[in-house]
This record gives structure tokens, sequence and C-alpha cells, in this order.
């Protein structure tokens, strides 16, 4: 780890990776900002540096201007998203080293990330395509798919209790996992029987976390031992079917594949967002409830935000909003040109496809076949 000179920490600092004091005594996580008492704290014990794997992703200002005011306005959601990766990676590594976890920090989680959601969805979405975060995959995978699955349950206008039901049984229903041998879940071949077994009892591993260890109520522990049951009776690990099956499961089931699809694996790499779509809707009454497969298409459209595409045009733009009542024709933001070379730097080229008929999606496009030159230009 890198020292950092206590004279060189400044209130608002926010570091990549987190800060530690003495070892293993957690400052702040990842992505958040320190603040000015908690140098207070370190001088006063006398402490003379800190220590971090991580960079300074944002330095303090000493003169603060609007602009830049308005720069971080525009960066917090994306700073409560890698905070609230950061706590689930410290239950992971918790749940990993058998050390118990309290309930109530899994709720403030829960509440952070629907609350962040409600108030921040385009945003939230955003960054389950775009977001870049090296390490902590499984607690990134639980962060996203809650996330997919808040906004379907809300869709779906379940109960505000049922929804946060849902969003906590979504960041649990894989801690299993980490009870598993890691060869095993990061094999790259076919699994032979008994892998393909041991993988599967991942959900009952995580129904006992969540209901014996955590003390969650029994519709939470549904969730995370039904979610890979399947609408036509085929799953595990009780093969039950249809409506049988909890809703939040279902609902996380749907949360959990698309997620899966463009994430990347051991075995392959990701699919772009509009694939993993296309997969979801040839489900065909198979692994998923109909209904929640199109809550979750008007939800996140064919096209998911984020999503980059090539217009007829020949310019590349970025989705930034999705309309259910035009899945196929969302607002865009224009990235390159209609020569598919110049950046474009403002956002004067923001385009509504449903009002102007004149522009369409060509096809989708995977972001790494855009020549890498400008591959900074069309993430920002």
């Amino acid at each position: 780890m890198k020292k950092v000179l206590l004279r060189n920490l400044k209130e608002g600092q926010i570091f990549t990776e987190p800060v530690f004091i003495e070892g293993d005594n957690l400052l702040v996580p990842a992505g958040v900002e320190v603040r000015k008492k908690d140098i207070s704290r370190l001088v006063s014990w006398g402490v003379e540096y800190v220590e971090t794997e991580g960079e300074v992703i944002q330095p303090a200002l000493k003169n603060p201007v609007v602009i830049k005011q308005e720069t971080s306005a525009s960066a917090a959601p994306y700073r409560t998203y890698l905070s609230i990766i950061e706590k689930m990676n410290q239950v992971c590594n918790n749940i990993t080293a058998n050390i118990s976890v309290e309930v109530l920090f899994i709720n403030e989680i829960s509440g952070q990330l629907l609350r962040s959601v409600r108030e921040q969805r385009s945003s939230f979405i955003s960054f389950i395509l775009g977001g870049e975060i090296k390490g902590r995959d499984m607690a990134k995978s639980m962060v996203n798919t809650a996330i997919l699955a808040s906004l379907t349950a809300m869709e779906l206008k379940l109960p505000n209790h049922r929804i946060l039901h849902t969003v906590t049984g979504a960041l649990l229903h894989d801690m299993g996992m980490l009870r598993l041998p890691k060869a095993i879940v990061d094999k790259r071949g076919g699994l032979s029987p008994l892998e393909l077994q041991r993988i599967q009892s991942h959900t009952l591993h995580s129904y006992k976390i969540a209901s014996k260890e955590m003390h969650f109520p029994a519709e939470v522990a549904a969730i995370v031992l039904q979610h890979h049951e399947r609408w036509d009776g085929e799953g595990y690990p009780r093969g039950i079917s249809g409506e049988a099956i909890d809703i939040g499961a279902r609902i996380v089931s749907v949360s959990d594949a698309f997620e899966a699809m463009i994430s990347q694996k051991p075995y392959r790499n990701p699919m772009i967002g509009y694939q993993a779509m296309k997969n979801l809707m040839s489900d065909n009454l198979r692994r998923f409830d109909p209904n929640v497969i199109k809550a979750f298409i008007t939800t996140m459209g064919i096209y998911p935000i984020g999503s980059m595409v090539l217009l007829n045009t020949g310019a590349y733009a970025k989705v930034i909003e999705v309309k259910s009542s035009s899945p196929l024709r969302p607002k865009v933001k224009i990235m390159l040109d209609d020569t598919g070379k110049t950046p474009i730097k403002n956002d004067s080229n923001i385009i509504d496809l449903s009002t102007e008929k004149s522009y369409f999606i060509s096809k989708a496009v995977d972001p790494k076949e855009i020549n890498p030159r400008y591959e900074r230009d069309i993430k920002t």
C-alpha cells in the first residue's frame, strides 16, 4: 500500500480504493469523501499517515466556483454507487471469513440503494453498463442486480415493503457462492455433474445465510432460495413453477440473468445490453415470468441507458433516456459525428428519436468496436 502523509490529506478528497489507518482500520471506503472531522480525529490521535492502494479522483478545492460545484454534483450519484459497492464488498469479505454481519448494516445498504435509484434513476441504470470498477466483482454484481430488481418491482407497482424486500433479497441472492470453492466458481471449462451440483447448492447456502445467520424475514429468505426456480418448473432447488415462485424471486431471476449476460466472466466476454435484452425477450415462457419480462423491458428499453448505437446518419450515440411508449426510439446523445471520427463535446446534440423521425438506430454497437482513439470521448 502507498502511504499518504497526513499533511497531504485534504477535506473533500475521494480515493479509488479504501483508505486505512494503521493496517486494517478503515478511514473511508472507496468513492467516499474525506471529511474535515476525519482529519481532525487523525490529528488528535497523532497519526502521521494513512494507507491506500488507490488514487485521488477528486482533490479538495481550495477556491470552489460555480462550475466546480456543478461538476461535483454530476459526480455525486457515481460516488454513491461506488460507496454502496464498497459496503457490499465489506459484507462479502465478512461472509467469506465467517464473520457475522449486522442486519442493520444490510438494511442501511438496501435503503440507500433504493433512495438513490428513485432520485437518480437514469444515472444508476447507466452505471450498470458504463461503470468501470476493477475487482469487487461479486459486490458489483449484487448491487447491479438490486438496482435492476428495484426498478422492475417499482414498475410492477409492488407495495413499498415488498420492493424493499426485493432489493434486500437481490443484494443477498448469491452470498452462498462465497461458501463454495473458488476453483469451481471461476472454472473456465464445463462443469462435471458433481461440480454443477455444488454450484446449484449456492441457493441453499444463501438461504441459510439470510435466514439463519442474519435472521431476515421469510419474504427475503424466499427470494434468495428461489431465484433459480424457473417459470416452467425446471429450475432448482425445489422445481416449483409459475406463480408458486415468490414474486421477488421472479424479479431477481430476470435481473440476475441480465446482469450476468452483460458482465465479464472467466469463461466468456460480456454481451452488449441490446443483445442481452433480445435474449430475455426470446425466453418464451421457459425461465421467466412473462409479466416480469414485460416490466423489465418497459423499465430498461430495448436499448438500455448507457448503450452505444450507430444512427442512420453514420453518427455514434449513447442512449441517455428510454420511453416505454417508444422502446425502439430512445433519447440519445451524439458522441461521434456523422463521419464516426470527430467527438462531439457539448449537449446540443441530444436527439429524441421518438419525435425526430428522420433519425433512427441502425444497430447497437460494442464500444470496444469503435476506434480506441475515441474511447475516452464516448465514455464521458
